[in-house]
């Protein structure tokens, strides 16, 4: 059970800090598995570059699987990836719904690079309502709180463990912080895999 919360918290971890990539000269690949030779994986990035990236011996594997919009209820810690309305709310892109273990990790708001003025929030859902838009949540965490919309198809995904025999050509995959070498290649000790989905953070 400790393992598990370890291993749970520190994808947590790579989650919740955007600016890891600028401090520890890391990168965020995201993108479709092309090939992989021993350790080494091929991601066609979604912005069409081809990126090599060597998986560490303990390299530790995280499936994003999907999830509804009903599995989000009151008091479930989530991550939502949004973009700021005029309002002060977030309208959101997506939804990654977290283990219980992983409670508390990340907690907070912050800037994103899945579109340029993107955001990051990971809180609890205080309340949730329908509305004309799609869904409506409130989510705190400790220093404040956000309003969020949830349009109808946005998506929506939760953890499950997953296995390096699902890195193989066609997954969707995301690395949260590609460690670069003085060579310049790519190192991870930590991947996310989409079983039946595109991580969609």
């Amino acid at each position: 059970m400790r393992a598990t919360r370890a291993v749970l918290i520190g994808f947590g971890l790579m989650l919740a800090a955007p600016s890891l990539a600028q401090t520890q000269q890391t990168a965020r690949i995201r993108g479709q598995i092309e090939s992989v030779s021993g350790d080494v994986l091929t991601i066609l990035t979604r912005s069409g570059a081809e990126t090599k990236v060597r998986l560490t011996d303990d390299a530790r594997v995280m499936a994003f699987v999907p999830a509804t919009i009903a599995d989000v209820k009151q008091g479930s810690y989530i991550g939502v990836t949004a973009m700021p309305e005029p309002d002060g709310s977030q309208r959101a892109l997506a939804i990654h719904i977290f283990p219980e273990a992983m409670r508390g990790v990340g907690e907070g708001h912050r800037p994103w690079d899945l579109r340029p003025n993107s955001t990051m929030t990971n809180a609890a859902v205080d309340s949730t309502v329908s509305s004309v838009d799609g869904q409506v949540l409130v989510v705190k965490y400790k220093d404040g709180e956000k309003t969020v919309v949830v349009p109808p198809n946005t998506p929506i995904v939760s953890y499950a463990n997953g296995d390096r025999a699902e890195l193989k050509a066609g997954a969707q995959v995301i690395v949260m912080a590609a460690t670069r070498k003085p060579d310049g290649s790519l190192e991870a000790n930590r991947i996310n895999v989409g079983r039946g989905v595109t991580p969609p953070m």
